[in-house]
């Protein structure tokens, strides 16, 4: 069953209809705690000694992250934080605590409700090691950038902890490392299928998404007496089951059913026709028509249990197809997966928030600043993203290799202009240092604000993953005018200087809107622009999910005539992949000619990071290809698994690097491409090697400092004619690169 909250307090409850979005209740509009009455703290407190000030006893809520506590939207445990706050319970801060004993999580005392488990704004894996596994140095959430003040899984080891610190408390997990550990994961950095991070962590629930809606249905249910093992109905939530409850249908994922009226599009995830591997043997099967008797609300769709998963990659893909085809909050139904003898049971997406309420969320009181304990220490991370604001949440564009959509869900949830004026001049007014710059005003991306489908029912319906793949859907509005229309009312503001736009930007949806490529280019770009073309080659990208070149092709027309209209001298940054499933030897060279020939040269690259959850790291693992049917002879896809495969695509995203010379002679004379080594223009890597070059393993080569993507616009390092002469210069203008 599931509930409704009434404006006095009282409980109600409801059977959904999943064909259409459901309605849900404001997130402010519960009767508050009893502890309102203490009002708003001006930071929450970290000691017992703050908590004293506040004149509290004890604390409701205790939350616990791997990051450093700072009071902003940004933060994930602030914003979580000042939610509940909002909602009158007393939340203390456990930021960064020393994991090697109790101590540090027991120094705010016992919490009445329960305690809240992040690892942060991260995946504690993704945050301190490298796409090779190796460990990083630094770490933007912690001050002075420090490395290691976060343990790996931190989830795993914070709930243990906390359970260690007071058996009999309540602990929920959350985040983006237990939103994509919540069902059986490929974990790339073990190499192995690990159980779903609910029973690693022992945790008593878990929450996924952003979390706002169901953290406080949970905070009151809990307030109001009910016992943590009767929250079994939230949306956003997974739990424990031994079984399913009488009255649910059970369909096994193999016999999928398609809900809902498709309009006519192309559709990569069309179920038609579609088949999956048997568990035992080679054949396949159908899946079937919609069976409309079955109440949807009512439907549990079975996944294969983590030890077949565990022991069969096919079986993996499949389970990975069906779960993500079950993420539209108008549609999706319970999906449950066993684990030995328990099933993980896990509720439908939640209800996006509606404008007011998000407004209601980034205007809370934030002091926008680190907590007072860290002194003058600088925390990267905070530094980056001080002067930004995010205008909107979520993404439709569903790249398999982007955790985004797995985390904040596919639709756009976008706040008010109004609200989003107030944001700026509170920035303005009130944060010290702030020179006139707003540094960022986008989202996951920059321009989807106010983007959603036409048809609130097809949207309810829809079970495509991508609203702009293979094409954009005619369903789509791509009307930039609410965009532009912020943009220019932004930039009017007294005080404000310049609003630049930090966002990775669709360009794809950009050429829909010239009018928008104008605002931008002429008032928004502070001389580069960074985009992520992601692959020049077809067969990548139909993995990645990403459209070809002729949309780069098109916007690089309209920057280009656009900045020349302005008088400005202004220049695109693309970011590419290497090492993405479905990309051979053959893709990556043709990538770097494609660089070498437009005039780019990376000094930071990035080669594919298998996330769990995401459609291409079950790509990665399986060799299969989710995006269609799947079955033991369905399409194979080639994976870079192989250390030195991994850096050969990375020596080619950087084929300038003398220290990739041999590595790339070698390539090429084994793909029969030796006419591409010699020293004329053609040429993408000379046959000499400058003295103490090409020595040094990867591992090994020196990235004390942060360095530019190079182009022939800002200053290319000079390339040698003779063997004698040296690269010496390189351009000072610099744009990060991922």
């Amino acid at each position: 069953m599931l509930y409704l909250y009434t404006r006095t307090g009282r409980r109600r409850s409801y059977v959904s209809d999943l064909n259409c979005m459901q309605a849900a209740p404001d997130i402010f509009s519960y009767r508050k705690h009893w502890a309102k009455k203490f009002g708003p703290a001006p930071f929450l407190p970290m000691t017992r000694e703050e908590m004293t000030q506040l004149h509290w006893d004890s604390c409701d809520i205790i939350l616990v992250t791997g990051d450093a506590y700072v009071d902003h939207p940004s933060f994930g445990m602030a914003v979580i934080g000042r939610v509940l706050e909002a909602q009158g319970f007393r939340v203390g801060i456990i930021a960064q605590p020393d994991w090697r004993d109790t101590a540090d999580f027991a120094r705010l005392g016992k919490p009445n409700l329960f305690f809240g488990v992040t690892a942060g704004n991260m995946d504690s894996m993704v945050n301190r090691y490298t796409s090779d596994r190796k460990i990083r140095s630094n770490d933007a959430y912690t001050p002075g950038g420090e490395g290691g003040k976060r343990p790996d899984r931190s989830v795993n080891v914070y709930a243990q902890r906390c359970r260690e610190a007071f058996k009999d408390v309540p602990i929920i997990i959350g985040g983006i490392e237990a939103s994509l550990r919540r069902i059986a994961h490929y974990d790339y950095w073990s190499d192995k299928v690990r159980r779903s991070v609910l029973l690693d962590s022992k945790a008593d629930l878990l929450v996924y998404g952003n979390a706002e809606r169901q953290i406080v249905e949970i905070a009151h249910r809990l307030a109001a007496g009910e016992s943590i093992g009767a929250l079994r109905d939230i949306r956003g939530t997974a739990v424990l089951s031994k079984a399913i409850p009488d009255g649910w249908f059970e369909m096994d994922s193999t016999h999928l059913d398609r809900p809902g009226t498709i309009q006519p599009h192309p559709d990569p995830y069309a179920m038609q026709e579609s088949a999956c591997a048997s568990n035992n043997d080679g054949a396949t099967v159908q899946f079937i028509p919609r069976v409309s008797k079955h109440d949807r609300s009512r439907t549990v769709i079975r996944l294969p249990a983590y030890e077949t998963v565990r022991e069969d990659p096919v079986m993996y893909a499949h389970a990975s197809r069906v779960f993500h085809l079950e993420t539209n909050p108008g549609n999706a139904r319970v999906i449950v997966q066993r684990h030995g003898d328990r099933d993980i049971w896990i509720n439908p997406p939640p209800i996006p928030l509606e404008t007011k309420e998000l407004d209601g969320v980034f205007e809370l009181p934030y002091t926008r600043r680190p907590h007072p304990h860290y002194g003058e220490q600088n925390i990267p991370a905070y530094e980056m993203i001080r002067f930004s604001i995010n205008i909107m949440r979520g993404c439709f564009g569903g790249c398999t290799f982007c955790s985004i959509t797995e985390h904040e869900g596919r639709i756009i949830q976008s706040r008010s202009e109004d609200s989003i004026i107030h944001e700026i001049e509170t920035i303005r007014d009130s944060v010290p240092g702030f020179t006139g710059v707003i540094s960022d005003l986008g989202g996951p991306t920059a321009n989807m604000y106010r983007l959603a489908c036409k048809d609130p029912k097809i949207e309810s319906a829809c079970r495509r993953l991508s609203c702009v793949y293979p094409g954009i859907c005619h369903n789509l509005n791509t009307n930039h005018a609410p965009l532009i229309k912020l943009y220019r009312r932004a930039r009017a503001l007294p005080g404000i200087k310049k609003i630049l736009i930090g966002s990775g930007l669709r360009y794809d949806l950009a050429v829909e809107s010239p009018e928008y490529v104008k605002e931008l280019v002429t008032y928004h770009v502070g001389g580069y622009l960074k985009i992520a073309p992601e692959h020049t080659e077809t067969g990548p990208l139909s993995k990645m999910m990403k459209p070809g070149m002729g949309a780069y092709d098109r916007f690089k027309e309209l920057f280009d005539r656009y900045s020349k209209a302005a008088g400005k001298e202004q220049y695109l940054i693309p970011y590419f992949i290497g090492a993405h499933p479905g990309t051979s030897n053959e893709d990556m060279l043709n990538l770097a000619l494609w660089l070498k020939h437009n005039g780019f040269r990376a000094d930071q690259v990035q080669t594919f990071l298998p996330s769990p959850m995401a459609l291409a790291t079950a790509m990665y693992h399986s060799g299969k290809n989710p995006l269609h049917k799947v079955s033991r002879s369905s399409e194979t896809v080639s994976v870079a698994k192989g250390l030195r495969q991994r850096r050969l695509h990375k020596a080619f995203l950087r084929y300038h690097d003398p220290e990739n010379w041999p590595t790339l002679r070698k390539a090429l004379q084994e793909m029969g491409r030796a006419d591409l080594i010699g020293n004329g223009k053609r040429h993408l890597v000379p046959n000499w090697q400058p003295k103490g070059t090409g020595e040094d393993s990867e591992g090994r080569r020196q990235h004390a400092r942060s360095r530019p993507f190079l182009t022939q616009h800002n200053g290319l390092p000079k390339t040698p004619s003779q063997p004698a002469h040296k690269n010496k210069t390189r351009g000072r203008n610099r744009s990060r690169s991922r």
